[in-house]
């Protein structure tokens, strides 16, 4: 027997696997450090980058007001997506086939409408909807819609659509067996979808929404258009005073992806939460391990 494992006819249980080595890892790595390198270096050294204007101003009053602008645009429009997202994907179960149509219509609308259209709209509301209300109960639209409330509503609208069929997808992860075997012990089309469905389809439906909110976090950025005292709005504002046009858009920069980097840290945790394959996974047992418990 020993022959036969010298002889390589024969695996040895106690041998361990030795990792091949790829020299082609080591050169595209070391590839891949130089450019990065070499262009990091670029710009470090690139004198109208002014990087002194740069440390100027990304910890100044207006850009820390303007991130926090773009933190609560995203969070208020996030929180109304869902909402209207839960809404209209509920709407969208119901037997009746005009909810089912309206649903439809409203999702295949606001996905096909560019964000920044939908925005200069919402803006210039007042054009053609001088008021809002009925009668004496009624206000100028003009007081009621800035910058800040018509990029709440046209993100809202925008994201909701998006929602919509990220929950709806949930409701059909969870299989139609479920609600039946509910129905027909009693229970009502509401209850099951609060006890039974909603519940399995929460672990479905959270990691994409924390993906939307990234997508949305960075989308918030075309709020500039309509003056919407977000941080783009601001780093222009900044700009159109001193002309200082390279350095003000790196800051904004910089900021945009500090936020996307701790909204992408907290989707990680909710996808490794969430996730359908999460959870601790259990070590094979080994041969010897096997033998030894025997």
């Amino acid at each position: 027997m020993t022959d036969l494992i010298a002889d390589g006819l024969v695996r040895d249980p106690h041998a361990r696997p030795v990792p091949r080595r790829r020299t082609s890892y080591w050169i595209s790595g070391l590839v891949a450090i130089l450019l990065a390198g070499g262009v990091g270096y670029g710009f470090a050294t690139n004198e109208n980058m002014k990087w002194s204007v740069f440390a100027q101003y990304v910890f100044s009053d207006p850009i820390l007001q303007g991130v926090q602008v773009t933190i609560e645009l995203s969070l208020v429009s996030q929180v109304f997506a869902v909402l209207i997202g839960c809404l209209l994907a509920l709407l969208g179960e119901s037997p009746n086939p005009v909810f089912r149509t309206l649903v439809k219509a409203y999702v295949g609308f606001f996905r096909g409408l560019p964000l920044l259209i939908l925005l200069l709209i919402c803006f210039n509301a007042a054009l053609f909807i001088p008021r809002v209300g009925i009668g004496a109960f009624s206000w100028d639209t003009n007081t009621l819609i800035t910058g800040f409330s018509a990029a709440i509503i046209g993100l809202s609208l925008h994201e909701g659509a998006f929602m919509v069929e990220i929950i709806r997808a949930g409701f059909l992860s969870v299989p139609g067996g479920q609600r039946e075997a509910a129905q027909s012990v009693g229970m009502k089309r509401g209850l099951a979808m609060r006890t039974i469905v909603i519940p399995q389809a929460i672990r479905v439906i959270i990691p994409p929404t924390g993906n939307q909110f990234i997508s949305l976090l960075k989308a918030s950025a075309l709020v500039a258009v309509i003056g919407g005292g977000d941080l783009l709005t601001r780093a222009q504002q900044i700009y159109g005073s001193n002309f200082q046009t390279i350095p003000l858009l790196m800051v904004a920069s910089f900021w945009y992806l500090v936020l996307v980097t701790l909204a992408s840290v907290g989707q990680h945790f909710l996808e490794k939460k969430y996730s359908l394959s999460g959870g601790p996974q259990k070590k094979p047992v080994t041969p010897r391990l096997a033998k030894a418990s025997q």
